[in-house]
């Protein structure tokens, strides 16, 4: 996954359309990637016009495939690979408070894959669309043998409940479109070839409402959320640190099983 991607803007009658552009990777994140949209999320914070983002993986397979796992191999070993992974860790979160912190709504529209750090993105939108073949989760136990942040953990538990975020986490279970919809998270399903008229129709329905009680409400949920958050860093150390994190990412970019060693 060395090829480059890009996330894009557009912007049309008060609408920002974000577009993860990355679709031969299944719009897995870049460095760079992360780095566009965060400045594309501190242009629209400061442009009064945008009443709603749109957010959406190019080429219909997936939203957001997570991080490019190629990028992991540049991480260090030991202590190393612990503070590498406390400093990417921050990295995104502070791309997902940007995002979270936008004054106006934002609806994530996914179809396909919505996994790692896509599901992160996904969950720091305000709404969520999917198609019936969308599927969510975190798989880190089977694949790399990381982390994620409190933060994003409690991003996580608030949008999906405490007991499905462990299935995500601790049993690498993907959930599917209609449980996603059963439990709150999304706001609509919609077939393939009606998706765009329901993404207008909330598009259209959140443009119509009164913006500043948009803005402080979603202000005041993102403080609930994250408010007084404990303490983490160390878990980050202990997960990239570790030989099974190296071991996930060998195991990933050679295409075969990992071997877990537990240390």
């Amino acid at each position: 996954m060395s090829d480059t991607g890009q996330v894009q803007l557009r912007i049309e009658a008060g609408v920002a359309w974000v577009l993860f552009d990355r679709p031969q990777a299944r719009n897995a994140m870049t460095w760079a990637m992360y780095e566009q949209l965060m400045a594309i999320c501190r242009q629209l914070r400061e442009d009064a016009s945008i009443r709603v983002v749109v957010l959406r993986g190019a080429g219909g397979e997936a939203f957001v495939a997570g991080t490019d796992i190629a990028q992991f191999q540049r991480f260090g070993s030991g202590p190393q690979g612990g503070a590498d992974g406390v400093a990417y860790e921050r990295r995104i979160d502070a791309c997902l408070e940007l995002l979270g912190g936008l004054p106006m709504p934002t609806v994530a529209v996914v179809e396909g894959w919505c996994v790692g750090g896509g599901l992160a993105i996904a969950t720091g939108c305000d709404f969520r669309l999917a198609t019936p073949t969308a599927k969510f989760g975190v798989p880190i136990a089977r694949t790399l043998g990381n982390c994620l942040s409190v933060a994003n953990l409690a991003r996580l538990s608030a949008a999906f409940g405490l007991q499905r975020v462990k299935r995500m986490l601790l049993l690498a279970e993907l959930l599917g479109a209609d449980e996603a919809l059963a439990c709150g998270y999304l706001q609509a399903i919609a077939a393939p070839a009606e998706l765009d008229a329901v993404v207008q129709g909330l598009t259209g329905q959140l443009a119509a409402l009164a913006p500043v009680t948009q803005c402080v409400s979603k202000e005041g949920l993102r403080r609930l959320t994250v408010h007084n958050l404990p303490a983490g860093e160390d878990l980050v150390r202990a997960a990239y640190g570790s030989a099974d994190f190296r071991e996930g990412v060998s195991a990933f970019v050679e295409k075969r099983p990992p071997v877990w060693k537990g240390k």
